[in-house]
């Protein structure tokens, strides 16, 4: 176990705001956010495992992923990580993540050996894939902006091979890689509406502005045919700071994250109140034996809170 900050209740630090009164429905008597674990340098990419009941996220300047449990506390499941970002899981329950140091998608496996999924288009290296969902025809979705290129902070500095930053779309059936959009300057998170007839990716190209320029925004797309994306729209416009990474409840309300807090949206796009935390927040994720427990990842801390609804649900199709 590594030493750091135990569980911590934080909420005079960090009240919710309510914009909205549908809102209150998120919320239990219990509902107290609470610091599980301080001491990254920048965490991201949280995913929980229901089958060891714990939570894995990266810390990506130190190129490591940790993991923490109700029982353990913290530890470090693995270092070096390939500068891994983003997690997820497949229909099996196995690991998927995006590295930015190894310009991959790559599969944990349940004898813990890592397996590259897809690195390259038509020959071109990615760029540093970021953010990484399973649909539930077992088909990976991905973005692929810059950030593990442009510095060796969170991985390897180099020049973009496709000259462009996308969202994707791979086939572990078919081994296909496809482009399923461009339309984000610099897609970063990315999440499906309950139904999957939504999928909402996250520009964030404001990230690397200097001069105030760039997008904090979410976009909306159709899913079309289950692989094709159409009509894309501003979702929501997040201040202050980014939509780094978000989450969907078993409703379609989204949970993304900002520089002062997780913004709640609802699925037509009416922004219904925030849960404050006292660090710049990166992620989120659902989580716990009923899918109650909302999981933050920010800036150096691992937070939770316990909320009246649930991340929505995934079923095999």
């Amino acid at each position: 176990m590594m030493d750091g900050m135990g569980t911590v209740d934080v909420a005079d630090e960090a009240p919710f705001e309510v914009c909205d009164e549908r809102f209150r429905r998120l919320l239990r008597e219990d509902s107290v956010l609470q610091r599980l674990w301080s001491g990254a340098e920048w965490s991201e990419g949280p995913v929980y495992l229901p089958d060891r009941d714990c939570v894995l996220w990266s810390d990506i300047p130190n190129d490591r992923v940790l993991r923490w449990s109700r029982l353990d506390g913290v530890s470090v499941e693995q270092h070096p990580a390939g500068f891994a970002n983003g997690h997820t899981l497949d229909l099996r329950g196995r690991v998927i993540r995006c590295e930015h140091g190894g310009r991959r998608i790559s599969r944990i496996e349940e004898d813990g050996r890592i397996v590259t999924l897809v690195e390259r288009y038509h020959g071109a290296r990615l760029n540093s894939p970021n953010d990484v969902v399973v649909k539930s025809d077992g088909t990976v979705w991905f973005t692929d902006p810059p950030y593990g290129i442009v510095s060796d902070r969170e991985g390897h500095r180099a020049d973009s091979e496709l000259g462009d930053n996308y969202v994707f779309r791979y086939d572990p059936a078919s081994q296909e890689l496809t482009i399923v959009s461009d339309a984000a300057e610099e897609p970063n998170g990315l999440a499906f509406s309950p139904d999957e007839s939504v999928l909402y990716v996250s520009d964030t190209s404001a990230a690397l502005r200097t001069d105030g320029g760039g997008n904090h925004h979410i976009l909306a797309f159709d899913v079309v045919d289950g692989e094709r994306l159409e009509n894309p729209r501003v979702f929501a416009e997040i201040s202050p700071g980014l939509a780094d990474g978000f989450r969907v409840d078993e409703h379609g309300r989204l949970f993304t994250s900002s520089a002062n807090g997780v913004h709640v949206y609802a699925p037509d796009g009416t922004r219904l109140g925030r849960i404050a935390v006292p660090e710049v927040v990166s992620n989120c994720v659902f989580g716990g034996p009923d899918r109650d427990v909302l999981y933050i990842t920010a800036t150096t801390s691992l937070y939770s809170i316990r909320l009246a609804t649930r991340g929505a649900a995934r079923l095999p199709r």
